[in-house]
């Protein structure tokens, strides 16, 4: 097997795998020694490690009710079986790297958050706003398979100001710009959708090309 081929078939699971590692590493570590709603700036005030959980979708996005959260975590899990397929499937007919790339953030981002979903429930237990949570805790965790929450921490409000008075619904109240918390996971996911938006025509045609190859033939 030459370098070129190991390079297209393992090097997006490699991707996988170090987003994998980084946002499980972050999040542990924000799990374990944060209390829920404790603030630590970074950048002054544009950039702050403030540790939240949510119980739904990316950047806090909340799915609500008992059975919206075991349907939300179903789906993901199935939305993950297919993107690995697809990565599959993409590396087989030689798509550009750049495509196989962006789809393995997305997949790694989504899987990231599944275990959060799936797993810390029962690994860790509650996190308060006055104690850190314990990893393996002798009681058990806080919640059963598939209802756990998902760690966020990345906090990027950049602008803050407030609308004019004369603004519609929202006149002299306060803004923050960018309001959201979020995780590595969510990054990745934003990033690799980015990715596919700006640069879909190249990517695209780039899997088209060996299809009407073997027509012509």
């Amino acid at each position: 097997m030459s370098l070129l081929q190991f390079s297209r078939k393992h090097i997006p699971w490699f991707a996988v795998l170090l987003v994998l590692f980084l946002d499980q590493t972050t999040k542990i570590i924000v799990k374990t020694q944060m209390t829920l709603g404790q603030n630590i700036p970074v950048l002054g005030n544009w950039f702050n490690i403030y540790f939240i959980e949510n119980e739904g979708m990316a950047f806090g996005m909340q799915f609500s009710g008992e059975y919206g959260k075991l349907i939300l975590s179903i789906f993901r899990i199935i939305a993950v079986i297919f993107i690995g397929w697809y990565i599959h499937r993409l590396v087989q007919q030689k798509a550009h790297r750049g495509l196989i790339m962006s789809v393995s953030l997305i997949m790694a981002g989504a899987l990231g958050n599944i275990i959060d979903s799936a797993f810390y429930g029962m690994l860790f237990s509650e996190s308060y706003f006055s104690q850190t949570a314990e990893f393996l805790p002798e009681n058990g965790g806080y919640a059963p398979f598939l209802y756990g929450r998902v760690v966020d921490m990345l906090y990027f409000p950049i602008i803050r100001g407030s609308f004019p008075d004369w603004f519609p619904w929202w006149g002299g109240q306060g803004f923050i710009f960018f309001r959201p918390v979020f995780n590595v996971a969510d990054s990745a996911i934003t990033i690799g959708v980015f990715i596919l938006l700006i640069f879909q025509k190249k990517f695209f045609d780039s899997v088209k090309k060996p299809e009407s190859t073997n027509e012509a033939a």
